[in-house]
């Protein structure tokens, strides 16, 4: 099922630093150290597998605040978020200021006709490929030390912290993420740019596509 709860944390960088080779984990991360009025919290972009052959393809680029909708004027703190266009939360399919590019139909099309649109629908911003480290550098460039970020993904059950800081649908049916697909609820994250603009770090896992139904799945 999708996660119960999803949402954004607003704050301040101010740490980051990559696991070491030697940390308990199969999965690769970036962890950030966010300030809020709360605490401190502890972040977890994931960018690839340290045991595996799953991939990681990631995506860097620049919005303007406005294409944000609501999230820009949010108060420092943790802030859960619906699962639906509007509210703030982030869909990489779905949302104008993510995709790059228009949203192929969901309902069944002849294979001639998908073909064809999926040329059509090639993004304007293609997906990265490369190692844990190429993606972790692509996601250093726009960490800066105090300043403001956007965290957004699952919040730890215990304790202040946001996971699943990565694409969250489009997992294949044999894959153990399957029952957490869903629209509305992707990871991403954001830090705002002295001219207020905000530079975007998105990442998903090789086995996970760029095409799915209402219900988050791979079609």
């Amino acid at each position: 099922m999708p996660f119960d709860h999803y949402g954004v944390l607003a704050g301040t960088l101010e740490q980051h630093f990559r696991d070491t080779p030697d940390m308990e984990g199969a999965w690769f991360h970036v962890n950030l150290r966010v300030d809020a009025p709360d605490g401190r919290y502890k972040c977890a972009v994931d960018v690839d597998s340290h045991d595996s052959d799953t991939g990681v393809q990631w995506k860097v680029f620049t919005v303007d605040a406005s294409a944000l909708g609501p999230l820009a004027a949010l108060a420092p703190g943790y802030h859960d978020l619906a699962r639906t266009a509007g509210s703030g939360a982030l869909d990489y399919i779905r949302h104008p200021a993510l995709r790059g590019r228009p949203v192929r139909p969901s309902w069944p099309l002849p294979r001639w006709l998908r073909e064809l649109l999926d040329r059509w629908l090639r993004p304007s911003r293609p997906w990265q490929t490369g190692s844990n480290l190429d993606a972790a550098l692509a996601l250093e460039t726009i960490l800066g030390i105090g300043r403001p970020i956007l965290v957004f993904g699952e919040p730890f059950d215990v304790g202040l912290g946001v996971h699943n800081v990565h694409q969250n649908q489009g997992d294949p049916y044999d894959s153990p993420w399957w029952d957490e697909n869903g629209t509305w609820q992707d990871g991403a994250t954001l830090t705002r740019r002295p001219d207020g603009r905000y530079d975007v770090f998105l990442s998903k896992f090789s086995s996970q596509k760029d095409h799915t139904d209402a219900a988050g799945h791979p079609v």
